[in-house]
């Protein structure tokens, strides 16, 4: 008992962990989503951001070069030319009109100077531009050719350090960067409490409730109820409910019949003992010459009859497992004789016994057990035909061999199975199918026939009652076997 209550525990931590898990994964899973996706936002926009300073750039030197356009001779004194270059971030402006190109001011600049046209560049070659400025030296100079626009078909050409651009760009890479962590722990907060409540919470009350009931199943406190949701969730703790309250009833309708079926079988024992000694006794009565001692004894020693065999039926079901078959091949007209004489059949003017089986015909099965299945559905014949006291009826047992399963029906011309009985006919104590009767006799031929590998069912009803038993040779049951394994 410890053992087990130590396991229920582990098992419950072990729930715990898990479900505590699954909060925490998808927290980071959220984190790391919205953070890919503000690295899918932020590449483009830095390279958005990099044009726009260099076009900014291009529109200050354009500006410039208008000044320089208007001076005397189209010459600016150095101070000046410096102050315009300083103010514009460049070392050199060319303009260039639809068809010719001046060069406007210059500084001294290096001989290698990487080259940049924004005037076709696509949005890849821009945003792999924009990537290059992050691990490019910060003492590169670079040449931007680009239309800023004031002048309709004028082109301008700079040379400028790139430092500034760089030291710019990872100003704005930052802010992104902090924007970006705010946003993804806002909105990461957000859908987690979200999928929290939705999932995570409802997934955790119903792992701990199946925990719970599996400590005590036949305990009905312990059932889920249900919320009113109507997502998948609350049809999951529906079903759960349905399910744990048919298990409960069923544990603890199990329980009652082990407890009854305990206490049958020693009452059983006893019983059976105390009417093997009435059946010695009601043995002498048969000596008395009396007429109505003579007319009643049949009917008190058949009554004797059906009780002992009854408690031993009782006893027999309420053994843990059927020995298994022993097979052998047999005729079977012999044991079906043998199980109408064992019930006095037949019995002029009451009960006909009219058998139709192949002549010759073998069956491959455990003798004893089939002529336990036998007398069990010839027995349940005789006893819905003598329900009717004064009418005529009939017992039929007709069987068959297709190939290599054989086919026994036993019929009769009573009243046939009633439509409760039918829902539950092979289960012990459920089947009753007459008053008085404790549905042992089926649940036992029921095991017996499976033991076997076949199969036993009611084909009929009109008329009376017709079961079939199927009972297939080794060789199918084997076959059967090595289909299931494949």
């Amino acid at each position: 008992m410890n053992d087990q209550t130590e396991r229920k525990g582990l098992a419950a931590s072990r729930v715990t962990r898990t479900v505590a898990g699954l909060s925490t994964k998808l927290l980071l899973l959220t984190i790391l989503f919205v953070m890919v996706a503000e690295v899918l936002v932020f590449v483009p926009s830095v390279s958005n951001f990099r044009r726009q300073w260099l076009m900014e750039r291009l529109q200050a030197a354009q500006i410039a070069s208008l000044a320089a356009e208007a001076a005397p001779g189209g010459r600016l004194p150095a101070k000046l030319r410096d102050e315009l270059l300083d103010r514009a971030r460049v070392k050199a402006i060319s303009v260039k009109h639809e068809d010719s190109r001046a060069l406007i001011v210059q500084m001294d600049t290096p001989e290698e100077v990487d080259a940049y046209d924004l005037r076709n560049a696509t949005w890849a070659a821009l945003i792999g531009d924009a990537l290059m400025v992050y691990v490019a030296p910060d003492n590169r100079v670079i040449r931007v050719v680009g239309e800023p626009g004031f002048n309709p078909g004028e082109t301008v050409d700079v040379v400028m350090e790139e430092g500034p651009l760089k030291a710019a760009m990872l100003k704005y890479g930052l802010d992104i960067l902090g924007l970006s962590i705010l946003i993804s722990v806002i909105t990461a907060t957000l859908v987690f409490l979200a999928l929290d409540w939705l999932l995570v919470k409802p997934m955790t009350q119903l792992t701990h409730n199946m925990v719970r009931f599996a400590e005590q199943p036949e305990d009905p406190s312990r059932i889920i109820a249900p919320s009113k949701r109507r997502d998948e969730i609350g049809t999951a703790e529906r079903e759960l409910a349905a399910m744990q309250n048919e298990l409960s009833q069923t544990l603890s309708q199990k329980t009652r019949l082990a407890a009854l079926g305990l206490a049958v079988s020693k009452i059983s024992h006893d019983l059976r003992n105390m009417l093997s000694s009435a059946q010695l006794l009601s043995d002498r009565l048969a000596e008395v010459r009396d007429p109505t001692v003579q007319r009643l004894v049949p009917k008190l020693i058949a009554s004797l009859d059906r009780a002992i065999r009854l408690c031993v039926q009782t006893l027999d079901f309420g053994q843990a497992q059927e020995t298994p078959p022993k097979r052998m091949r047999f005729e079977l007209a012999p044991l079906v004789n043998e199980v109408g004489d064992s019930l006095g059949l037949p019995r002029e003017g009451e009960i006909d016994w009219d058998l139709n089986l192949e002549a010759g015909l073998e069956v491959e099965a455990d003798r004893d057990q089939l002529y336990r299945v036998l007398a069990n559905l010839c027995r349940n014949a005789v006893q819905a035909l003598e329900a009717e006291p004064g009418r005529f009826g009939a017992i039929r047992v007709l069987a068959h061999r297709d190939g290599a399963v054989v086919s026994i029906d036993v019929a009769d011309t009573g009243p046939g199975v009633p439509q409760q009985a039918r829902k539950r006919l092979f289960q012990a104590f459920q089947s009753v199918a007459r008053k008085g009767g404790s549905g042992l006799g089926l649940a036992i031929s029921a095991e017996l026939v499976m033991a076997h590998g076949g199969q036993i069912e009611l084909v009929s009803n009109e008329g009376g009652a017709t079961f079939r038993i199927t009972i297939p040779d080794v060789v199918v049951e084997l076959d059967r076997a090595r289909r299931r394994r494949a």
